[in-house]
């Protein structure tokens, strides 16, 4: 799993000195909202959300009463047309569900619980869930996070490539950037959050909702605790001091009224009707995945050869090439290398992950590698340094090596060799990925591709 990490974290890491400045300065309140750092285009946000979107109607029960969605849409259409809405195609579903909860998939798609317009006390409160929802997606906040988390959440890059679909999911595997469903509904960071609020406030006002009651409605569900908040606050964690800082936005906003009555009879049927809603059905697509077969042994036909202009370097036959040749980040393993993670992820278990990794600062080969390891082992806190660093010859440049040991996603531990060579492009890196059980054998594997890398 370390490796899974390592590979996607090293990507993304590609990005890090650029995200750090992107991150630096504190926002004020009435100062402007603008989507942050971000590799993915907004046109490959909405394929993306449309994507997962079809993801999720697979594993939930949508409410089958069209007066509800009619409501939903009404209410999440007045904030959508909003110009700070960002013109998405916003859809907005609502599910069986009485947990208290709402989220947005980029590029449009909002998810509704049913639990949420029982727990809201006014249609108000409704509508700053889905303001704050809507802000998500504007401010484009999933992928942002993805790209600032260089794929380090998401272990496998692979999993859409592995899928083998042709939509925008397969096409950003094929770059390198699987973007599983488990990645999209990440836990936001508090900035987000504060930004969500911040925004969100303004659809509210410029709607006609007072926008204090989306922060009323959050310090409700913080203050409840217990079994009826975790499941919303557990991805949108409070920024703290929420409704103050509302309220310091709202001071920057021209004055005038809300003339959205919060609690009207439209409001009230709703929660008349959804209190009436049958038990959801238990879906079986939620039933968890069975655990991963055993460790494929280290077998070779032979060799084949990749050239992807900067490098080249032979790999077994047999196995797959993931990730576009240009990229920052390649992966070669073997089908059976690649193993489906308990929350719908793909880990890799065997194979070698290549990429370039771009420190902060102009470093030296081992400066460069430390900060590299330091950046992966600050997140994956079980990966663990076996040897220290040393020198060896990796094809035709010397290079510098480190072996890690972590928890394997087939069970018991992996032993991880990262292996980095300084150049132009930034710090090149290998990481050599096998169970620990077989890397003897593997290592003449990872042996022989060490030999034949040659840089152009």
């Amino acid at each position: 799993m370390q490796r899974r990490q390592v590979m996607v974290r090293s990507k993304f890491l590609t990005w890090a000195a650029v995200i750090l400045l992107a991150a630096c300065g504190g926002r004020k309140p009435g100062d402007p909202l603008k989507p942050g750092f971000n590799i993915f285009s907004k046109e490959q946000d909405i394929q993306l959300g449309q994507e997962a979107a079809r993801a999720v109607l697979r594993q939930v029960e949508v409410v089958q009463n069209q007066q509800l969605q009619r409501y939903i849409d009404q209410v999440g259409g007045r904030l959508a047309k909003q110009p700070e809405a960002g013109n998405y195609p916003y859809e907005f579903t609502l599910i069986n569900d009485p947990s208290i909860n709402a989220f947005a998939l980029p590029g449009g798609p909002i998810f509704v619980n049913s639990g949420l317009i029982a727990a809201a006390d006014n249609e108000a409160q409704l509508a700053g869930v889905l303001a704050h929802e809507i802000s998500h997606v504007a401010l484009r906040h999933a992928t942002s996070q993805a790209s600032k988390a260089n794929l380090l959440q998401f272990p496998a890059a692979l999993a859409a490539a592995m899928i083998g679909q042709g939509g925008v999911g397969g096409q950003l595997g094929q770059l390198g950037l699987g973007f599983g469903l488990n990645v999209l509904l990440l836990r936001y960071s508090r900035d987000a959050e504060r930004e969500a609020d911040a925004l969100g406030a303004r659809l509210m006002a410029n709607a006609g909702y007072n926008p204090i009651e989306m922060a009323r409605f959050f310090e409700k569900l913080e203050a409840e605790g217990g079994s009826r908040a975790p499941q919303f606050l557990s991805t949108h964690p409070s920024p703290g001091n929420r409704v103050q800082n509302v309220e310091a936005e709202i001071r920057t906003f021209p004055q005038r009224e809300y003339n959205l009555a919060g609690d009207n009879p439209q409001f009230r049927e709703a929660k008349r009707m959804v209190a009436q809603l049958p038990q959801p059905r238990q879906n079986p697509q939620r039933a968890a995945q069975p655990s991963p077969g055993p460790a494929p042994a280290p077998t070779v036909r032979g060799f084949e050869n990749l050239n992807t202009g900067r490098f080249s370097i032979s790999y077994p036959q047999g196995w797959n090439v993931f990730g576009d040749q240009q990229s920052d980040s390649i992966t070669l393993a073997p089908r059976a290398g690649l193993v489906s993670g308990p929350s719908g992820g793909t880990l890799i278990g065997y194979g070698v992950v290549i990429g370039y990794y771009h420190p902060a600062r102009s470093h030296s080969l081992e400066e460069a590698t430390r900060e590299l390891l330091a950046q992966l082992q600050s997140i994956n806190r079980g990966l663990e340094v076996q040897s220290g660093m040393r020198n060896v010859q990796a094809g035709n440049s010397p290079g510098a090596v480190v072996t890690l040991r972590g928890p394997s996603p087939y069970g018991g531990a992996e032993t991880d060799v990262l292996v980095t060579v300084a150049r132009p492009e930034g710090l090149f890196y290998m990481v050599f990925i096998a169970p620990s059980e077989h890397f003897q054998q593997a290592q003449t594997v990872f042996e022989q591709m060490l030999r034949s890398l040659r840089f152009a």
